[in-house]
């Protein structure tokens, strides 16, 4: 596959998204679309191919994006992406509805924080949640990142169901980490000229006020000579909420420190002894969690995103935003119990390894691109550390996804020919037959691999058309245009009508290509034969191509043996193959 990644600028690329730029290059080819700057040479050095979009730009300039949405197409046009995930507020909109225009198969967003919460003004809320209902009718899937939003959007309905998953967010824990912040402490406050006895409030983020930076700055100018406040991040002039030059001049003579943007920030962490996130308005603060890996207490402020990693009271403190006088009641109190921040620091470390692991977060998006990927007929590969399928009981909602693994992955097939829709039919009855088993791969949502059987195949077939008949038929419509379908159709109901001593059968099984070589299909093989046991089954046959020799040679490796070879379809050969207990 080719994916590509749109974003505003290229830091983005760098600092936010790269781990999965990098899982994605296991797949196939990766482009960065986004606005040149710094970082493409490091893209660019570390094998993402990097595309230019000039007329991308942070700050509000409707001829700018205008511009941006021209370049986009054409950027589109010639790199023919299999994939295009698209990110943050401006390049979500606009690079959803260009890339399905251009005709991209695969389009995803991921929402990293709504740009307008329930506590924004309404005009506010109308325009960014109606941007967002037309927005993502253009795409396959997105990916929420704070479950406050994915509430939000599945409630007022902006959304459809069907395309919302729960991505979360997390951090590298072998970069931010306690022992790594602990082993650098002493030499970054000796860099940074700050006494060993010191206590410090650290700040790491874009120099703009909607990162609560004119509170800051207010707080540190009340605990003069109490607390010392490192702040660490980039200006931001294209935002028009920059952080004013008299705001850090006011700092600076409270003896705040601003040390601009840094590339060593996982040990800066180390020369704190709390973390401090004034914001506004969050998604889900990267910053936050580093500092809650790297073992320090936080002061946030209680919003959507400071919320998910601050317990209050647990692993920090929760203030009202815009508040300096809470904000800088909460930080006194930490910068005056050195107990507290040590078993807070403790606390947020424990919860940055069970809930901010980035590996986690990186193995959804790559699950994502493959359940996209099998829908839409495009290969696939599964990166490494994908996450690991569970198999369960399929339910009358997975009916559909079975269906379009058959479709797809036993495309040769008679059924295959009949098309998802009466296959859906199909798989829905047998779901809810007492007499029937379908077991399905899920890998977080995805439907990855199937196995289905019946206790009786002639008397499912025999229910199958008393109960469905209408249904089916009405799904059939397009296929019965072949004078071959009905001869094959009867030919497949006549064999599920005949006598036989073995009535029990496994029907079909899939692996999708993002699931293979891992055991998977050995391992539905297994769980249906289980289950066969359990039911009081003692033999049961499967009925496979005679040049299928890969699935062959699977099913006699579970067991199955003694084949014979029939035609179930007249000039279509077969072997059928038998399992006993």
């Amino acid at each position: 596959m080719k994916i590509a990644h749109l974003t505003t600028v290229d830091l983005s690329l760098r600092y936010l998204l790269y781990p999965q730029l990098a899982a994605a290059k296991e797949a196939g080819e990766v482009v960065g679309i986004s606005a040149p700057g710094p970082h493409v040479e490091w893209l660019e050095a570390h094998g993402i191919h990097h595309v230019p979009l000039h007329a991308s730009t942070r700050g509000m300039n409707l001829l700018a994006d205008v511009r941006a949405v021209g370049q986009l197409w054409k950027i589109l046009r010639e790199e023919k992406p299999d994939l295009l995930h698209t990110h943050n507020p401006k390049p979500g909109v606009y690079g959803r509805i260009v890339g399905r225009l251009a005709g991209v198969p695969i389009v995803m967003n991921t929402v990293h924080g709504l740009y307008a919460t329930p506590e924004s003004s309404l005009f506010k809320r109308i325009v960014v949640y109606g941007l967002e209902f037309v927005a993502s009718r253009f795409s396959d899937m997105e990916l929420i990142q704070n479950p406050e939003d994915l509430d939000l959007l599945q409630r007022r309905r902006i959304t459809s169901a069907r395309k919302l998953r729960l991505l979360g967010n997390g951090v590298d824990l072998e970069r931010f980490n306690r022992e790594r912040a602990r082993g650098s402490r002493a030499s970054k406050r000796a860099e940074l000229g700050i006494e060993h006895d010191e206590v410090v409030a650290g700040f790491v983020g874009r120099l703009v006020e909607e990162k609560g930076l004119p509170e800051l700055v207010a707080a540190a100018e009340s605990l003069t000579g109490k607390v010392r406040f490192v702040v660490v991040g980039p200006g931001d002039h294209d935002k028009s909420d920059a952080l004013p030059p008299s705001v850090i001049e006011r700092g600076k003579q409270a003896g705040v420190l601003f040390l601009g943007m840094r590339s060593d920030v996982d040990d800066l962490y180390g020369a704190f002894d709390l973390f401090v996130l004034p914001s506004h308005r969050e998604g889900f603060p990267r910053a936050a969690m580093e500092a809650a890996a790297s073992g320090l207490p936080i002061v946030a402020t209680d919003i959507r995103g400071c919320r998910q990693i601050v317990d209050d009271g647990v692993n920090g403190f929760l203030v009202p935003a815009r508040d300096v006088v809470a904000l800088a009641r909460a930080i006194e109190k930490l910068a005056g119990d050195a107990g507290s921040r040590g078993r807070m620091g403790e606390a947020s470390a424990v919860k940055a390894h069970s809930e901010f692991d980035e590996a986690r977060v990186v193995g959804i998006v790559m699950d994502s691109y493959g359940q996209l990927a099998i829908r839409k007929g495009i290969a696939w590969t599964l990166p490494t550390g994908a996450l690991a399928p569970v198999v369960r009981p399929a339910e009358p909602g997975d009916a559909a996804a079975v269906a379009r693994l058959h479709a797809t992955m036993i495309d040769s097939g008679f059924l295959a020919s009949l098309g998802p829709r009466f296959l859906r039919v199909l798989y829905e009855s047998l779901i809810e037959s007492d007499g029937g088993v379908v077991l399905v791969a899920d890998s977080e949502g995805a439907v990855v691999g199937f196995i289905a059987g019946a206790e009786d195949t002639g008397k499912f077939y025999r229910e199958f058309l008393k109960r469905r008949l209408i249904r089916a038929g009405i799904n059939l419509v397009p296929a019965l245009i072949r004078p071959s379908t009905w001869m094959r159709l009867w030919e497949t109901l006549r064999y599920g009508s005949e006598s036989d001593p073995v009535p029990a059968e496994l029907l079909s099984m899939a692996v999708a290509p993002v699931a293979r070589r891992k055991g998977l299909g050995a391992r539905l093989v297994d769980l249906l034969i289980e289950e066969a046991g359990r039911r009081g089954l003692s033999e049961m046959k499967v009925v496979v191509g005679a040049d299928n020799h890969a699935a062959i040679a699977l099913y006699e490796g579970r067991g199955f043996g003694n084949p014979q070879r029939i035609e179930v379809h007249e000039g279509t050969p077969s072997l059928r193959l038998t399992w006993s207990s």
